[in-house]
């Protein structure tokens, strides 16, 4: 390298020098009225001075080249090294080296943004980067997902989804930590949002990342009912067996001697087993098998459910209506276990209904912007009062006198399990009871 640019150095200097040695000379010359000889001067320069101008445009030319290669991703262009001068070979030689350089410097950024859009769309937190605009920047399917937005192009879109959020997304600087409520489709919403800055290629970016507080203790809050449930079932167990096994033992060595006492222990029998019926069923609760997902097509399979509920339950005054859009959906779930939920919340509706003689229960799925696949089963028996909404995805809790409690909770957890989520759409958006399955 040092010794191509002495080259070209001495090069330049050369015809520079010569260029200013003729126009000394073409001027002494015209001085002493020599004009043949100013004539023959004036020839030499301008040959000079035309070998120096078409040298700087082919460089250019080159250089030009280059750059529009790389602007339009050519990976192509190549300039002769074998042919021309040993300058023009070297000069040549350079411009590719350099070009390699610049092209494997733009292939690394690239595969760097597409690592860290990958993180980004894996994350459950919610990210956006905003310029001082307002602008979208860069943004997460989480994040989408969290203010039920299909498009994101401005913070002026969030109007639809919240006022008070939209005016605290534009006015916020970096290092400020806020919450705020809203409610969408999926229920209220509790984000917790902080800000930071960044500038890049001299713009100012804000970086917003929101995080679902209700998420986050909704996962806490199943952990702590599942190790208490399996610890008060264990003890139940554990205490009630040996009494019902000794009583059934005390059955067969009293025989028919004392009515009496056979009925005392023939109660204690039965009430014990009850008891640990009504206990097994909670332990379901808490060993649900681990998923075994694969691929299957969701409108033959929620067909398939809806004839089992026709065939388990008094259906005649209720219409059905499904419709899943695309025809063909594929879902990536463990099927066994999302037929429990299914049948579960068709049973719901069903008792929901009751002897209502316009029943309808529409069941709908579609696949949204961000490839996750939503089912909505959905309801127009009597609604689910706000104070019990609260409350209907809580073990133990019921509002049905023959009701276990536990139905809605095993289906919440069976879709914790699956990587999803089950929500119940807010009264306040619908006339119906909306449930909403969602998977990523």
């Amino acid at each position: 390298m040092k010794k191509f640019l002495k080259n070209r150095v001495e090069s330049m200097l050369f015809r520079i020098c010569a260029t200013v040695l003729v126009a000394v000379s073409g001027t002494y010359f015209a001085l002493n009225g020599n004009w043949l000889w100013l004539s023959i001067f004036i020839l030499i320069f301008m040959r000079c001075l035309y070998s120096c101008l078409s040298l700087h445009r082919r460089q250019i030319r080159k250089v030009i080249l280059l750059l529009n290669a790389l602007e339009n991703n050519d990976n192509a262009l190549r300039f002769q090294e074998e042919t021309g001068n040993r300058n023009n070979r070297t000069i040549n030689r350079l411009l590719n080296r350099v070009a390699h350089i610049l092209h494997e410097a733009k292939a690394e950024t690239i595969q760097q943004e597409k690592y860290y859009e990958l993180i980004l769309s894996v994350i459950n937190t919610g990210i956006i980067v905003l310029n001082d605009k307002g602008a979208v920047y860069q943004k997460n399917n989480e994040l989408l997902r969290l203010l039920g937005l299909d498009i994101f192009t401005h913070t002026r879109q969030l109007a639809k989804v919240d006022p008070v959020l939209m005016e605290k997304i534009e006015h916020a600087r970096s290092g400020d930590i806020f919450h705020i409520t809203f409610s969408n489709e999926r229920g209220n919403i509790n984000l917790s949002i902080r800000v930071s800055d960044i500038t890049i290629r001299k713009e100012h970016l804000r970086i917003f990342a929101l995080n679902d507080i209700d998420s986050e203790l909704d996962e806490k809050e199943l952990d702590s009912w599942i190790r208490l449930i399996r610890v008060l079932t264990h003890e139940i167990m554990n205490a009630v067996t040996p009494i019902t096994s000794l009583s059934d033992t005390l059955l067969t060595m009293t025989g028919g001697q004392n009515e009496e006492i056979r009925r005392g222990l023939q109660t204690i029998s039965n009430t014990g087993k009850g008891l640990l019926s009504f206990v097994e069923s909670y332990r379901k609760f808490t060993r649900i098998p681990e998923p075994e997902p694969a691929l299957f097509y969701v409108k033959p399979f929620i067909e398939r459910m809806v004839d089992l509920a026709k065939h388990q339950h008094d259906c005649d005054r209720i219409t059905f209506d499904i419709h899943v859009t695309p025809d063909d959906l594929i879902l990536y779930a463990d099927e066994n276990l999302i037929a429990q939920v299914i049948i579960n919340l068709m049973k719901n509706a069903i008792e929901a209904i009751g002897v209502q003689t316009d029943g309808h229960i529409h069941i709908r799925a579609y696949s949204n912007e961000a490839d996750e696949v939503w089912i909505e089963i959905s309801n127009n028996g009597v609604p689910i009062v706000p104070g019990v909404a609260e409350q209907i995805f809580v073990p133990f809790f019921t509002t049905k006198q023959s009701g276990s409690g536990i139905g809605l909770s095993l289906s919440r957890q069976i879709m914790r399990l699956s990587g999803g989520s089950i929500t119940l759409k807010p009264t306040q958006q619908s006339d119906h009871t909306t449930f909403i399955l969602r998977f990523k």
